[in-house]
């Protein structure tokens, strides 16, 4: 099993910055890839960024390519969505997300494990 707990969420005005962290523990949470997906209400669950465990390489959205960074610690235990030139659009609860099968990494397939949220208001 594999628990995760987000945090950072709160409000911010459009143009500023976020930091939202996750902490990951449980058997082998390092041999896991991990992700942040995010939902606004009314709509589905979407995909915003992942790293791959073994290589680092890092996977975005492309409404949040050149905004967003995804990193994660050398023992995988965090996971961080540094997020940049926020806009009210960005408004959503961000899951951060844990896997390891063999969908692609922007589907919710991927992950076996989800956090309960963190919510996210960017304000116009």
């Amino acid at each position: 099993q594999v628990q995760l707990v987000e945090s950072g969420g709160g409000l911010v005005q459009a143009g500023g910055s976020l930091r939202l962290s996750c902490a990951a523990s449980g058997r082998d949470v390092s041999s896991y890839d991990k992700g942040w997906f995010r939902q606004a209400p009314g709509k589905e669950r979407e995909f915003v960024a992942a790293i791959n465990w073994i290589t680092g390489n890092t996977y975005y959205a492309n409404s949040v390519k050149g905004r967003f960074t995804i990193s994660s610690d050398n023992a995988g235990n965090t996971v961080s969505l540094q997020m940049h030139s926020l806009k009210p659009e960005d408004t959503a609860i961000y899951y951060c997300a844990a896997g390891r099968t063999r969908y692609a990494y922007y589907t919710r397939d991927r992950y076996d494990y989800w956090g309960q949220g963190t919510q996210v208001t960017v304000s116009s």
